[in-house]
């Protein structure tokens, strides 16, 4: 590629990166913190793109302006300078502009129930608990249900329903889990959480809807046959399907 269809590329990445991170697009690839750092990449390509193209176009107008007119030709076709013809650009380098049509075009699917029943759960022992809502049902993340029941024993609940959401993944065996994958910067390292549900189920369930679920906790506690993590139950009392949020990952385990 020359130096125009570089500053092209690079012009159209950061445009990309713009668009992404100035709608819910940047949320499949990395954590809602990280905006900012996307919406400054694509600003300062854009202004490398320009700022590329400016200067070759005053490399050019100054070489035309002072070139006589029977080196003309040669200066335009001749870029690598006193060496005869320069040699073309290897077509397949556009294969590089691939990617960044993929980027444009296809927003990829969030990490769903494929994933959750092949990987195991990454729940973690919490530093701390902050204190609850006094509501019934209380409205929790799915990762703080099952770090609360898991090492708290539910004994914040204080007795109380609660409320979570996430999406459905069935195992081999049927079994069904409210999920929500976590991560810690990007797509690249999310891994699932875990809540197995008991009680009330809907007798039809499909793989990656989501659903919101109101039950209580058990003490009951399973075990994740891919890496031995504990995996708690809520007995479910009531569920519905819930649109996908905007955001489909889950920070908090990590905070």
């Amino acid at each position: 590629m020359n130096r125009q269809a570089q500053a092209a590329v690079m012009f159209l990445v950061g445009a990309a990166l713009l668009h992404a991170g100035m709608t819910d697009l940047y949320l499949r690839y990395v954590k809602a913190g990280l905006q900012p750092l996307i919406l400054a990449a694509g600003a300062v390509l854009i202004v490398a793109a320009l700022a590329t193209a400016w200067y070759e176009w005053r490399s050019r107008t100054r070489t035309h302006a002072t070139a006589d007119d029977a080196h003309d030709d040669a200066q335009a076709h001749d870029h690598t300078g006193a060496h005869g013809p320069a040699h073309p650009e290897p077509r397949i380098s556009w294969l590089l502009v691939l990617p960044l049509l993929a980027l444009i075009l296809v927003a990829p699917p969030a990490l769903g129930s494929y994933s959750a029943v092949r990987a195991g759960t990454a729940l973690q022992q919490p530093y701390g608990y902050m204190k609850l809502p006094k509501s019934d049902p209380i409205p929790l993340n799915l990762v703080d249900y099952a770090g609360r029941a898991v090492y708290d024993h539910g004994r914040s609940f204080g007795g109380r329903s609660v409320r979570i959401t996430g999406f459905v993944a069935l195992d081999k065996s049927g079994a069904a889990y409210l999920v929500r994958m976590a991560l810690n910067c990007c797509a690249a390292d999310a891994q699932p959480v875990k809540v197995a549900l008991t009680g009330k189920i809907p007798p039809v369930l499909q793989p990656d809807a989501w659903l919101q679920v109101t039950g209580t906790y058990t003490a009951r506690v399973t075990h994740d046959p891919v890496n031995n993590g504990p995996i708690p139950y809520l007995t479910v009392t009531r569920a519905k399907p819930v649109p996908a949020p905007s955001d489909p990952y889950d920070e908090s385990w990590n905070n």
